[in-house]
């Protein structure tokens, strides 16, 4: 499902980012990815998501080489991604049904398809009776469902998170890993981008270690390299 080879990523002024990553997360698994602040975790899934481009390596997603995924491409094969930011980056003019929509207007689907996935994505998550509000009148707890509704809502094979839960108390931190683990538990890829342990060990799937840009450790799971 995902596979890094020998994988560098270097920022211009020459920061390098990620250091010969060898990995191999199979399709249907949920795993942690943790570190210190500046580890490379964030760098590490926006390479999946193809939001940055490594230097070096190879990178293989849904058996696509990342490297011969260009131009109009790059759209058709980010639909196959959901993308949790950290900061939810939700639209504050835009109501809740109009932020989780928002993939599947850009990706063409008719307003019949979108209402009936949006809806589906909400009831999943608790917020149906408020996808007429805007996200100013939501607690911290729900724009973080709001943005989880929208990386699922056009059904992704691979569904990534960067530290969706560091601004949430630990009630509400281990409710949401629950509902990542529903997502999985139907068969999506999740990876997620935490540096919360406790919370993580509670989990137990697998948890992948960085330190200053290189792999440590990988407990869990036997990989396949």
């Amino acid at each position: 499902m995902i596979r890094f080879t020998d994988v560098f990523l270097r920022y211009p002024g020459g920061t390098e980012a990620l250091k010969r990553i060898n990995l191999y997360i199979e399709q249907g698994a949920m795993a942690f990815v943790t570190g210190r602040s500046g580890a490379g975790k964030t760098s590490l899934l926006r390479l999946i998501a193809l939001i940055e481009r490594h230097d070096r390596g190879q990178i293989i997603v849904n058996g696509q080489n990342l490297e011969r995924v260009r131009g109009r491409r790059v759209p058709l094969f980010r639909r196959s991604i959901g993308f949790m930011f950290q900061d939810h980056r939700l639209l504050n003019d835009r109501t809740v049904f109009d932020n989780v929509a928002l993939p599947l207007v850009v990706a063409g689907y008719r307003y019949q398809e979108v209402r009936r996935r949006v809806h589906a994505a909400l009831d999943k998550v608790g917020l149906l009776t408020k996808e007429n509000i805007y996200p100013v009148a939501l607690s911290g707890g729900e724009q973080q469902r709001v943005g989880l509704a929208r990386a699922v809502v056009h059904r992704p094979a691979v569904l990534l998170a960067d530290e969706p839960t560091g601004n949430l108390d630990p009630a509400l931190s281990w409710e949401s890993m629950q509902l990542f683990e529903q997502f999985n538990q139907v068969g999506v890829t999740v990876l997620i981008a935490s540096h919360d342990l406790g919370m993580i060990r509670k989990m137990k799937k697998r948890i992948i270690t960085l330190r200053d840009g290189r792999l440590l450790s990988h407990i869990g799971q036997t990989l396949d390299q």
